[in-house]
């Protein structure tokens, strides 16, 4: 959500603040501000509503240098958007940033009331910036008035402070908010998010639950709940600054499309034995003693070489799969992939739902998180439910020593890259591609022999197919000008392509504002066949199989009530043209490959109408990268 960055160094200051902010835009926010010490150690605060655009302007008239500082960009949850709620706030020469949710904010701002504090907004926020100003004045030391705060508030926080008095340090504080501190050569940082530095150091420390650093130009020292100093061990990001930028592109979000062949090759190498038809367990962090409660009574197997020995019945009874927004699309996608390959039955839940439901779960079963940044709060509460309840937790995410991978007993990266654009893209295509990788590999425990040599073979040539689809964007922009000044539109699809429906319309719904819904084809006649007219749009998916009269019958219902055909197929027969009134041919591959391939188009779909209309593609309103409050 919110974007943190600070900085401590020899450098301007209020530059490096502003880049860190405009490289963390992707997270979504409302408005922004800054704090930083002048050379005439004041400590100063700009704040706008709006853009980071309109920040700088009004900075243009602070004429003045820094060496430290701290910026915030704000997605409203306390508070509607103004300058008065945007961040950083200041009591009594105490300034603060904070990303999170304070849940208690209500009972100590009545408590603060009673000692006559008067707050100038209506955040959450501004609750510890006063208790860290009054336990200072009752005679704190800086660090330990932080803490004590802290230890009044219930909630979610990343927080980066500073003191006009102590004009030489940021001392910052986390719990179930991301944050990452970047170790530079004389200069420090702290960020919500690594691409706000990246451009100075690849070198980070992530910090953990009730952990504080403190930072100035000698160092970073970190303390644990107790005040004691602990040793932490930086890791270094092989991400390059160039894969965070544009290149050339109009928008990050078309960039992002058109990486998905090189993400999912990423994803795939040293993951699969080609020679041997093998995937490659360990890679999913995965130790023998659960390789072999996976795979249950198999003996010896051709997956993994591993010899099963296990008492009779032990196994992993059932895979529980959560996740929120695109990722739960993926899931559903994996429960079809696990199910059909494994014969393991999986249970897939939206992770916001997970903990709330007094989910049945326990030492028998394997829990499996999706999540882009690692960060999501609610996957990152299920997952915690799961642990707590003795489930092994695997994690599916994108970044590397994200919380979510910290806290996993096993994990497995997509290698997708950065992924800047609000909407996912290649980060969805990955986590697909990984739950393939998984249910292949764990095929051995089907009684019906599987020909993972082949299911491995059609993976590899996924990439070149995407790079084919990717060839018919200027087909697809050209359908986007015929159904661009549609109101509503119907995705539909069967089988596995169900959840890829479900995808196209949130994609379209995201970055063009348009309502989008999606269906199963064999569900359009309890309800949705009531929308049908000629000027509602049906996206329908179509992939030859068992399935493929039926969902021909469902164009057919479509166009007997004059709705406008949009198909996706992988079939050219003359009966499917016949029934489009746009139509276009991709690839075909296995049945839980095509989901993959069918995204791409649907992904260029929503783009190209969300361009037409003049909409913010990278930056929805009302949206955010990292959705890391409840």
């Amino acid at each position: 959500m919110c974007g943190i960055i600070g900085y401590v160094g020899s450098n301007n200051a209020i530059e490096l603040i502003l880049d860190g902010l405009k490289k963390l835009e992707y997270r979504g926010y409302d408005s922004a501000g800054i704090a930083f010490m002048d050379e005439c150690a004041a400590l100063k605060v700009v704040r706008c509503k709006g853009k980071i655009s309109e920040l700088v302007n009004k900075i243009g008239t602070v004429q003045c240098k820094s060496n430290i500082g701290i910026g915030h960009t704000r997605w409203a949850t306390h508070g509607s958007p103004s300058e008065n709620n945007a961040h950083p706030h200041m009591v009594d020469g105490i300034a603060l940033v904070h990303n999170g949710i304070i849940e208690n904010f209500m009972e100590l701002k009545g408590d603060l009331l009673k000692k006559g504090v008067r707050f100038s907004s209506d955040t959450d926020t501004e609750v510890i910036c006063h208790l860290i100003a009054l336990y200072y004045r009752d005679g704190y030391p800086f660090v330990e008035a932080v803490s004590t705060a802290l230890r009044q508030v219930r909630g979610s926080y990343a927080i980066c402070v500073l003191n006009k008095k102590e004009p030489d340090k940021i001392i910052c504080a986390k719990k179930d908010s991301p944050l990452v501190i970047g170790l530079g050569q004389g200069e420090f940082f702290a960020a919500s998010d690594v691409p706000a530095f990246l451009s100075y150091t690849r070198d980070v420390i992530f910090m953990e639950d009730s952990e504080l650093a403190i930072l100035t130009r000698e160092g970073v020292i970190f303390n644990n709940t107790n005040a004691e100093a602990i040793y932490k061990k930086p890791t270094t990001i092989t991400w390059s600054p160039s894969m965070a930028e544009k290149g050339g592109y109009r928008h990050f979000m078309l960039k992002e499309i058109y990486e998905q062949p090189r993400a999912i090759t990423d994803t795939i190498t040293g993951r699969v034995n080609v020679q041997r038809g093998e995937i490659n367990l360990y890679e999913f962090g995965f130790d023998e003693g659960l390789i072999n409660l996976l795979l249950g009574n198999v003996l010896p197997n051709v997956l993994t070489n591993v010899l099963i020995n296990v008492l009779p019945g032990a196994s992993i009874k059932k895979i529980y799969i959560t996740a929120c927004g695109t990722s739960w699309h993926a899931a559903l996608c994996g429960k079809y992939m696990i199910e059909q390959l494994c014969r393991i039955p999986v249970e897939v839940d939206m992770a916001s739902e997970f903990r709330y439901r007094q989910p049945i779960i326990d030492g028998n079963h394997l829990f499996i998180s999706i999540t882009q940044s690692g960060e999501t709060a609610d996957t990152l509460a299920a997952m915690k439910e799961a642990k707590r309840a003795g489930a092994k937790t695997l994690t599916i995410c994108n970044v590397v020593g994200s919380t979510a991978a910290r806290e996993a007993d096993f994990v497995f990266y997509t290698h997708s890259g950065p992924e800047i654009g609000v909407a996912s893209t290649k980060a969805f295509v990955t986590q697909l591609v990984s739950l393939y990788l998984l249910a292949v590999g764990l095929s051995g425990r089907n009684p019906v022999a599987v020909d993972t040599q082949g299911l491995i073979n059609d993976l590899l040539c996924i990439p070149s197919m995407i790079e084919d689809v990717l060839m018919s964007d200027p087909e697809i922009e050209q359908m986007a000008r015929t159904i661009s000044k549609a109101s509503g539109f119907l995705f539909l699809g069967r089988g596995i392509l169900y959840p890829i429906a479900l995808e196209g319309a949130l994609k379209l719904k995201e970055i063009s504002y348009i309502h989008a819904e999606g269906y199963p084809a064999g569900e359009m006649k309890h309800g949705p066949i009531a929308l049908i007219d000629e000027n509602l749009p049906v996206v329908i998916l179509i992939s030859k199989g068992t399935l493929y009269e039926k969902i021909i019958s469902n164009i057919q219902e479509v166009k007997s009530r004059g709705g406008k055909t949009v198909v996706i197929s992988n079939s050219d027969e003359p009966a499917v043209r016949e029934l489009s009134d746009l139509f276009l041919l991709v690839p075909s591959s296995n049945v839980f490959l095509n989901p993959v391939i069918m995204t791409v188009p649907l992904q260029l779909l929503a783009y190209h109408v969300a361009v037409i209309k003049g909409c913010d593609v990278d930056q929805p309103r009302n949206l955010a990268k990292s959705v890391t409050v409840e």
